[in-house]
């Protein structure tokens, strides 16, 4: 869905009697143009005839972060306490914004609920997640308020070194501001939550939102909002050492990692993917599954949204009906592909080259 599709289509749930006339002038185009706009939503499934019924298409939702990403590349073995020569390069990003990017790449309707600074970082990513038909209209601008950043140094490798957020706007997404949105939180498919959201926010959607929810611990620091709540997700994907931290058992070697897994499951979790980084995934559910795949081959030239892919695509082949060793290896498949691109988020991503790469 286009960005102007998606604005008429709001427009219509609002009053479904409004005319075209009405449409054109509240977008300030043509009526002509109105009555295109309108045919394509049909031939799309979003509405039917005259009188307009919305019908609402299948949908995922992400709640948490946006950021305005700015990147820092050593062209040498980087010197600590010196200015190093490399290259420096902004991009969108954040955990949520970077995982419905990647969805929407797979084809997946993505809504997200975030917050925005009153700022033209805000802007720019509010017209990129227009051009990626990715649905902000829930999404508020904080008046006065500074969009989320993150600044982060890659070695030479593209290995990741330091980073530093600035990330106090998501304060304004309480469970008050979630509450207001449940309508669209309880319809989606999948709800695809990170931590960068507080706390009590977590609570509140584990607690309300009756749809499985995919939990991105993000850091070790912020994982541990999602202790109290483990038992209410239906999927978790941290890395070595948010597994170690959430389950309380140290992860030394494949048995410890095995009883990791155990633990969450333990919990009441459906599935878990634990990221061992150079050592692949460890995939479990409640059926008893286990299995630990190795990565895919990959060029690497930037790590920074391989996370971020792996949790797009293991949402993508779970509403595909994919098991579990079938959605471990689209989460590899992404994460390859991501490395491969200079920025966060690979343009090569789709749900073909990811088939392709899987071997699904």
């Amino acid at each position: 869905m286009t960005q102007r599709e998606r604005q008429i289509l709001n427009w219509i749930e609002e009053n479904p009697l409004i005319s075209q006339q009405e449409l054109a002038e509240k977008a300030g185009i043509t009526r002509s143009s109105v009555a295109v706009h309108i045919s394509n939503l049909m031939k799309k499934g979003y509405i039917t005839g005259k009188g307009y019924i919305v019908h609402t298409a299948p949908y995922v939702t992400v709640v948490g972060g946006v950021n305005m990403d700015i990147g820092g590349w050593p062209s040498e073995v980087p010197v600590d306490r010196d200015s190093n020569p490399g290259a420096v390069r902004m991009s969108l990003g954040g955990v949520g914004r970077n995982i419905a990017h990647n969805m929407s790449l797979l084809g997946l309707d993505v809504r997200m609920v975030t917050a925005f600074g009153d700022d033209l970082y805000a802007q720019k990513i509010a017209a990129s997640c227009g051009e990626l038909g990715i649905d902000i209209s829930q999404s508020p601008v904080i008046p006065e308020g500074h969009t989320s950043t993150y600044l982060f140094i890659n070695d030479e490798k593209g290995d990741m070194l330091l980073a530093v957020s600035d990330m106090d706007i998501y304060r304004h997404l309480t469970p008050q501001l979630l509450s207001q949105r449940q309508k669209l939180l309880s319809g989606s498919q999948v709800l695809v939550i990170d931590t960068n959201i507080p706390a009590e926010s977590i609570a509140y959607l584990a607690e309300n939102c009756p749809v499985p929810i995919f939990a991105d611990p993000v850091s070790t620091a912020k994982a541990v909002k999602l202790q109290p709540v483990l038992g209410r997700l239906h999927t978790l994907k941290p890395n070595r050492i948010e597994a170690e931290l959430l389950s309380g058992v140290a992860i030394t070697d494949e048995a410890s990692l095995r009883a990791a897994a155990d633990a969450l499951l333990a919990t009441g979790l459906h599935r878990v993917f634990i990221s061992l980084g150079g050592d692949g995934v460890f995939a479990a559910d409640r059926s008893g599954e286990r299995v630990h795949l190795p990565v895919l081959p990959a060029e690497m030239v930037n790590t920074t949204g391989c996370g971020d892919a792996f949790m797009a695509a293991i949402t993508w082949a779970y509403l595909a009906g994919t098991d579990l060793t079938g959605t471990a290896k689209a989460g590899l498949a992404a994460s390859a592909i991501a490395m491969e691109g200079a920025e966060t988020i690979n343009p090569a991503m789709s749900a073909e080259s990811l088939k392709l790469r899987a071997g699904l």
